[in-house]
C-alpha cells in the first residue's frame, strides 16, 4: 500500500509523522514483568500525560551514532551481501556503522571456551555467535566506549527510525525517573540504563504510533488486548529475548564481560544475557537495570533468495528452497523493503494494510 503523499527522502528519513501523542502508564513492578504487561487493564492508576515537547538534548537522538556513542554491526567477513545491505541502510538513514568481524565456533579453541557449557552443544549452536557479541563487549571496555548500540549483521528497522528514537528517549528517561532533570543528561536516554534492548513489560506508553504494525503482525511476547490499538511500550525488561539490537553501557559491558565469559556460561548469549537482566533486582546479582521496547522497532530481515542464506549459525533451506518476497516481522515502514523506492524517489510502501 501506498503512502497518500509522495515523500521526499529527506522528510521519510528524518521522521515526516505527526507529533505522537504520549500516555503514562503508572505501576508497581511486580517481579515478572511480563506478569505485569498481561494485567495491564487492571491498573488502576492511569495518569494522562500533557503533549510531550522534547527536551533540547533530544535531537542526540538523530545524530550520526542514534545517541550512543557508537554504533557496532557484527557480520562474518565473508558476509559481504549483508554488509551491502546494512551499509547502504545506515547511509540512506544518515548514521554510521563500524564493523566487528563476527567468529566461527571452529576457530575458538577448547581452552577459550567458558566453564559450565557443553562444548559440542555450544559449537553446533552458538558458540561462534557467542564470542562474537563478547568481543565487541571487550572492544567497548578496552576502548573506554561509554555506550553502543550492537546490531546483528540481518536487522531492519524503520525509516522513521531516529523520529521512533525520540520518543523512545523520552520514555527512558520517564522510567529511570530523570524526566524532570535540571541538567541535561549524558545519554539523551538517560543516565540510569546499563542495557537497551530496542525491542521486547512497563510504565511508559507511546499512544497512537503511526509507525506501528496492528497487533497481530508483532511478536506475541505480550497481551495486547489489554492496550489501545498502536501502543509502543517503553519498560524494565522482563526477560528480553534475542540480540539483534541492544545497546550497553560502560559499566554494563565490563560487567558482561566478567560474567558471561571470565564466570563462566550456561546458555546462548542472548538468554543469558537476558537473565543477567531479569535477575538484575536480586541482591545477588550484577545490579544491571535494562530497558525495553515493545514491540522491537529493529527487527531480523528475512530477505527473497535462497534460504541457505538466512542463518550463519543453523541450516537452511539446504532442500534448495526460495523465498519469492522478503519480510520483516514488526516493521511497518520496512527500510530494507523501501531501499529501491527511496533510492529513485518514489512513494513509501508499508508492509501491511492494517
Amino acid at each position: 500500500m501506498h503512502i497518500t503523499r509522495n515523500w521526499s527522502l529527506r522528510l521519510a528519513l528524518k521522521g515526516g509523522l505527526a507529533i505522537i501523542a504520549l500516555r503514562v502508564i503508572i505501576a508497581y513492578l511486580s517481579t515478572d514483568a511480563l506478569s505485569l504487561i498481561s494485567q495491564a487493564a487492571n491498573i488502576s492508576t492511569i495518569r494522562h500525560a500533557r503533549p510531550v515537547h522534547a527536551p533540547s538534548h533530544l535531537p542526540r537522538t538523530a545524530n550520526r551514532t542514534l545517541g550512543f556513542e557508537r554504533v557496532i554491526a557484527i557480520s562474518l567477513p565473508e558476509r559481504s551481501d549483508k554488509r551491502d545491505a546494512l551499509d547502504l541502510m545506515a547511509s540512506l538513514t544518515e548514521f554510521d556503522i563500524d564493523w566487528e568481524d563476527g567468529v566461527k565456533a571452529s576457530s575458538i579453541a577448547e581452552k577459550a571456551v567458558p566453564y559450565g557449557i557443553s562444548l559440542d552443544r555450544a559449537k553446533e549452536n552458538f558458540l561462534g555467535s557467542w564470542r562474537g557479541h563478547m568481543n565487541i563487549i571487550r572492544r567497548i571496555v578496552e576502548t573506554g566506549i561509554s555506550s553502543a548500540l550492537i546490531l546483528e549483521d540481518d536487522v531492519d528497522w524503520d525509516v522513521h527510525l531516529k523520529s521512533q528514537l525520540s520518543n523512545i528517549a523520552q520514555g527512558t528517561r520517564h522510567v529511570l525517573g530523570e524526566s524532570a532533570s535540571s541538567f541535561p543528561p549524558d545519554s539523551p536516554y538517560g543516565d540510569g540504563w546499563d542495557v537497551l534492548w530496542l525491542g521486547h513489560c512497563g510504565e511508559y506508553a507511546i499512544q497512537d504510533d503511526e509507525t506501528m504494525p496492528s497487533y497481530s503482525r508483532v511478536t506475541q511476547w505480550v497481551d495486547w488486548g489489554a492496550f489501545p490499538p498502536h501502543t509502543r511500550l517503553v519498560h524494565l525488561s522482563g526477560l528480553p529475548v534475542c540480540s539483534f539490537a541492544y545497546a550497553v553501557s560502560q559499566k554494563a559491558a565490563k560487567k558482561i564481560l566478567y560474567a558471561l565469559s571470565i564466570d563462566g556460561l550456561h546458555t546462548e548469549f542472548d538468554n543469558a544475557l537476558a537473565a543477567l537482566c531479569r535477575d538484575g533486582r536480586s541482591d545477588a546479582s550484577y545490579h544491571l537495570k535494562c530497558l525495553s521496547v515493545n514491540p522491537t522497532i529493529i527487527f531480523h530481515h528475512k530477505p527473497k533468495g535462497r534460504l541457505t542464506g538466512d542463518s550463519d549459525i543453523n541450516s537452511q533451506g539446504e532442500d534448495g528452497g526460495e523465498r519469492q518476497e522478503g519480510f520483516t516481522e514488526s516493521i511497518k515502514w520496512s527500510m530494507r523493503l523501501n531501499l529501491k523506492n527511496i533510492l529513485l524517489g518514489r512513494p513509501l510502501e508499508q508492509q501491511f494494510d492494517d
